[in-house]
């Protein structure tokens, strides 16, 4: 297959905020071009892009996955929904076994072993590290579970059975399995290599944190009672924000293997996960203190880019600091990136066979609807961009 690679970078301007934040409650940041910027880490921002896909509905929940420790407790919900007959305990100890026979370790964390000394019900075996399983492997455990649940130790023995765990595991992975990938510490073989790259998103403009001194006041005080109830203080910033992800299509084609429907051609689901990531990674946003500042906002402008050499980020646009001479940042980070496209590309070659794509928001932006196809709304921009890469696909490599 022809190697294919996605770059999404997108401009977005947030108020005060603190949308990610380090040990000691600050924004995260990043020394870049010799000054401060504000930074959001790339797991906070795969994480937003994660959830934004089953709360927008972007994905049907068959195509996605579960990342924790409670593996067990899933597939032994899974199994009594499948059998009734089975018990709550059954399940569990079900569930453990096909688990361990999949190949990933399970025990009862401590603190809940010493609870249950004490009284507590007894706990359900747990992961020791957070597992990404999909949720047709996890149906795939469970179904496997209740076909030897007479006797689960004696089904598990057999060579067969053990092999096909191991393979319900590792096969039919989920869209963000397959996107965002996964790592398993102790069971190499059945880590997933990401498709998608996401930088951590750093501020076009120096950038030095405040801080918020609140109090709050006790409703039930008299008028004798002065003074506040409870006082703090919370560290924000507000920037606008460079983000960028490369997708690597080639790999996420290989990590969804034949897709999640079997009747489908291999580029029905690679066009629908790419399509879907193209909108959640646009679209989404960390919630890091979202009651407190309500930073609700969208990017300012997107640029999309789809080429066959290798993927580009366009930070080097911003390596000197903008300045705001013109009372916001926006405008001339527009512009900024306006020059630096054309002339990246047309120094390093590829800009022939690159296919791109422009949504944008205000005036500010006008700069950008000069280097591609422009989109007039988030709907237009993704279907473009998923008609284009099913045509890649289909192309012989």
């Amino acid at each position: 297959m022809n190697r294919i690679f996605l770059d999404v970078h997108a401009l977005q301007t947030v108020p005060p905020s603190n949308l990610n934040r380090d040990d000691t409650g600050a924004p995260k940041s990043a020394v870049y071009g010799g000054v401060p910027r504000a930074r959001v880490s790339s797991q906070a921002w795969k994480r937003a892009a994660r959830t934004y896909f089953s709360e927008e509905h972007l994905l049907d929940p068959s195509e996605l996955g579960v990342r924790t420790k409670k593996i067990v407790e899933a597939v032994a919900d899974r199994i009594t929904k499948l059998d009734p007959s089975v018990s709550g305990e059954a399940a569990l100890l079900i569930a453990d076994e096909t688990v361990k026979a999949a190949g990933l370790k399970t025990e009862v964390p401590k603190r809940k072993a010493t609870a249950a000394k004490e009284g507590e019900p007894e706990p359900a075996p747990e992961a020791k590290y957070l597992v990404f399983l999909s949720n047709h492997q996890l149906d795939g455990l469970a179904r496997l579970g209740v076909e030897g649940a007479s006797d689960i130790t004696a089904h598990l023995k057999n060579k067969e059975t053990k092999a096909k765990a191991k393979e319900i595991a590792d096969t039919h992975h989920s869209v963000d399995i397959a996107l965002f990938g996964r790592m398993v510490a102790d069971a190499a073989d059945f880590n997933v290599d990401a498709a998608v790259q996401v930088a951590h998103a750093i501020s076009v403009h120096r950038v030095e944190n405040e801080s918020d001194y609140y109090t709050a006041v006790d409703d039930e005080n008299t008028d004798e009672e002065t003074g506040a109830g409870m006082i703090g203080t919370v560290d924000f910033n507000s920037s606008t924000l460079y983000r960028y992800a490369a997708l690597g299509v080639h790999q996420l084609a290989a990590n969804l293997g034949e897709g999640l429907r079997d009747e489908e051609p291999l580029t029905t689901p690679v066009r629908r996960a790419v399509e879907a990531f193209v909108h959640g990674f646009t679209a989404s946003l960390p919630t890091g203190k979202i009651n407190t500042f309500g930073h609700h906002t969208m990017p300012d402008a997107v640029v999309v880019k789809l080429r066959t050499t290798r993927p580009i980020s366009f930070v080097a646009a911003f390596e000197e600091p903008v300045r705001g001479d013109q009372g916001g940042y926006v405008r001339e980070a527009s512009e900024r990136l306006a020059e630096f496209i054309p002339d990246i590309e047309r120094a390093y070659g590829g800009e022939n066979s690159t296919l791109t794509w422009v949504l944008r928001v205000g005036p500010n932006t006008a700069k950008l609807a000069g280097i591609g196809t422009e989109a007039q709304n988030i709907g237009e921009l993704v279907a473009a961009v998923g008609k284009a890469v099913a045509e890649r696909l289909e192309k012989p490599a």
